[in-house]
């Protein structure tokens, strides 16, 4: 990998909420703890918002893009959020040789961000 790679991405939390209505939209893209977490806050669309940005960041830094399984990226831990790779998503990041991942997530009433930050691998 040998650099800093970067992702950023910026959602409508309206748009999440409208999403949220839909069946099977929680059960595709986020795993039980996460819904769990974003279910139990006041405002949930605001945090599945914030986490689903800090997928795409994550996705978008590791180099996949989109080309991800949705539940493969996993927002973990609070306050600060961590990142936990499953599957082909964890493959590709080892592959890449890919070291920590560091993620940092806000939103304002009407906008949710993230931003993804893959160090390279210390033993790569």
């Amino acid at each position: 990998m040998g650099s800093l790679k970067v992702g950023v991405d910026i959602i409508e939390i309206e748009r999440i909420a409208r999403a949220l209505e839909r069946p099977r939209f929680r059960e595709r893209c986020f795993t039980a703890a996460e819904r769990e977490y974003c279910d139990s806050r006041s405002r949930p669309a605001e945090s599945y918002a914030g986490r689903f940005a800090g997928k795409e960041a994550v996705g978008k830094a590791l180099g996949c893009g989109v080309r991800f399984t949705w539940k493969e990226i996993e927002i973990v831990g609070r306050p600060k959020p961590g990142v936990h790779l499953s599957g082909r998503t964890a493959a590709f990041a080892e592959r890449m040789q890919a070291g920590p991942i560091d993620l940092s997530m806000t939103h304002s009433r009407e906008i949710a961000a993230a931003i993804a930050v893959v160090s390279p691998r210390e033993d790569g």
